[in-house]
């Protein structure tokens, strides 16, 4: 399974650097994975920390430079033939990847980056079983606090950690807590896109909660795989999501079918060695 899923991303990679010159619909893509093309752009982007569209544009960029600091080829043709509107598009993009302008490019004594093709390796990892439960669980109610978070260059990864931070300091957290049917603060992914997604600090309410205060959204039915991560926070949940999408995924017949991810934090100290919280993934058999 995991060899199967290794060849139909590599196969992936290499329609990407066929078609660096033209559009490539990430539905394209997808199909060459023979994946969906929510849960390839997850894959990718957990594999290699990096959207697909972020890697294409690298690498596109990447290629730019090299053409124009080998051949006499206008700058306008050549951002033309990487996607650019115009050369102005093109400009912007050029000098924030490289530090300097197309037209500054030809100059060979001119330091500039290169994206190489990334390549994608089996890794076996006998020496540690991954436990996990199949759940069926009917749509439900959330409320919290939500904000929109880009994915390019990392960026989620400094807005989220400060969410929390703003909601355990400000008693938000305790709040939602105290309003939850079953006393666990939720941290959960909703409207994933390509390069952006809502993140909720949240909890499924009692009945009887007064959460007016609170973004309210529903959660859709959906079949969960749940995963336990033990340790302290957040480096424990953090190789948890990471073994799901470079290890489990690929070793089983099951793909994320596209709906929000939860993370499940019941009360106690988030730093210990002990600490239970766990991870939910939507998935759909294949």
């Amino acid at each position: 399974m995991r060899m199967e899923w290794l060849n139909r991303m590599m196969d992936a990679l290499d329609l990407m650097e066929r078609h660096m010159d033209r559009p490539l619909p990430v539905e394209e893509i997808a199909k060459a994975a023979y994946s969906s093309p929510f849960h390839f752009q997850r894959m990718f982007y957990m594999v290699t920390g990096m959207t697909v569209a972020e890697y294409m544009r690298k690498r596109r960029l990447t290629l730019a430079a090299q053409e124009l600091s080998m051949s006499s080829a206008k700058v306008v043709d050549v951002a033309l033939k990487y996607g650019y509107d115009s050369p102005e598009s093109f400009a912007k993009a050029f000098r924030k990847l490289h530090g300097v302008s197309p037209s500054e490019a030809r100059d060979k004594s001119v330091p500039l980056k290169a994206y190489p093709r990334i390549s994608f390796h089996l890794s076996l990892r006998g020496d540690k079983e991954m436990d996990y439960r199949i759940v069926e669980k009917e749509a439900f109610r959330v409320v919290g606090m939500t904000v929109v978070v880009e994915t390019q260059e990392g960026e989620h990864n400094k807005r989220i950690p400060e969410l929390w931070r703003q909601c355990n300091s400000d008693g938000t957290s305790a709040k939602l807590g105290s309003l939850s049917r079953d006393g666990n603060v939720l941290g959960i992914c909703l409207d994933m896109k390509q390069d952006r997604f809502t993140y909720m600090i949240g909890a499924e309410p009692r009945p009887d909660a007064d959460a007016g205060e609170f973004a309210e959204r529903e959660i859709p039915a959906a079949t969960w795989a749940v995963f336990t991560s033990v340790g302290p926070m957040p480096g424990a949940i953090q190789e948890v999501w990471r073994r799901i999408f470079q290890e489990w995924f690929p070793s089983t017949g099951y793909e994320h079918s596209g709906k929000p991810d939860l993370e499940v934090y019941p009360e106690g100290d988030v730093g210990s060695d002990d600490y239970r919280c766990e991870v939910w993934v939507p998935v759909v058999k294949k």
